[in-house]
């Protein structure tokens, strides 16, 4: 679908990170397991893994913890996770083809950048640095004051934060979640279809756009 026709301008352009940004699922499930093998839990499969991913750390800790595991339990692994993904996290993650080119003539074009994930903030920070440098204006991830997508509250810090309407924002993110936190905080809702969620779950979020490439993303500029 073309992003001109009926689309208001875009100034702000902000992502979701895994499934969207970034190929981050070889490492999610890497850490996953090693925090799993620290509790003496069974590992998963990368594809199990992609099931679990989405609404945060903590919710995939306890879709991977065994069943008749305990909330404690889940909640230590949800902690080895985190502490892990900074020592380990990132030597398996990859760009999507063409995504820092794609971001750089964003930037190039004067339009402001932003990342707001339902992952841990301090991961999204060091996801961002490694990836990304000096690309993004802003940065979020799920923190004590921010709740997990598809609450729109860190959708709408970004845009305060760029200093732009909400309106004239788009997000992208690869879940119906991701959808959703769009629609709630007033933004274009952009699916994209090189993710981690089935195109027919992706669709349930009623997306404005649906998308096939990063170099995809440059219409709205």
């Amino acid at each position: 679908m073309s992003a001109k026709a009926g689309m208001p301008e875009i100034d702000g352009f902000i992502f979701d990170m895994d499934g969207t940004l970034l190929h981050t699922l070889p490492d999610l499930a890497a850490v996953t397991n090693k925090a799993l093998e620290l509790e003496g839990f069974p590992p998963h499969t990368e594809e199990q893994i992609r099931t679990f991913v989405g609404n945060g750390a903590l919710a995939l800790a306890r879709l991977a913890v065994p069943d008749g595991a305990t909330e404690e339990q889940a909640e230590k692994v949800f902690r080895d996770f985190k502490s892990l993904y900074g020592e380990i996290g990132l030597s398996l993650t990859s760009e999507f083809e063409g995504m820092t080119e794609t971001l750089k003539q964003l930037h190039d074009r004067g339009k402001k950048l932003g990342i707001m994930s339902n992952k841990f903030e301090g991961g999204v920070k060091d996801v961002e640095a490694k990836f990304f440098p000096g690309l993004f204006d802003v940065s979020h991830g799920e923190t004590d004051t921010i709740p997990r997508k598809p609450d729109p509250s860190g959708l709408l810090l970004c845009a305060r934060e760029m200093g732009l309407d909400p309106a004239r924002c788009a997000y992208f993110g690869d879940s119906h979640t991701d959808l959703i936190a769009a629609h709630n905080a007033g933004m274009l809702a952009v699916g994209v279809a090189w993710g981690y969620q089935p195109l027919e779950t992706l669709k349930t979020g009623n997306p404005d756009v649906l998308i096939d490439a990063p170099v995809d993303i440059l219409q709205f500029a």
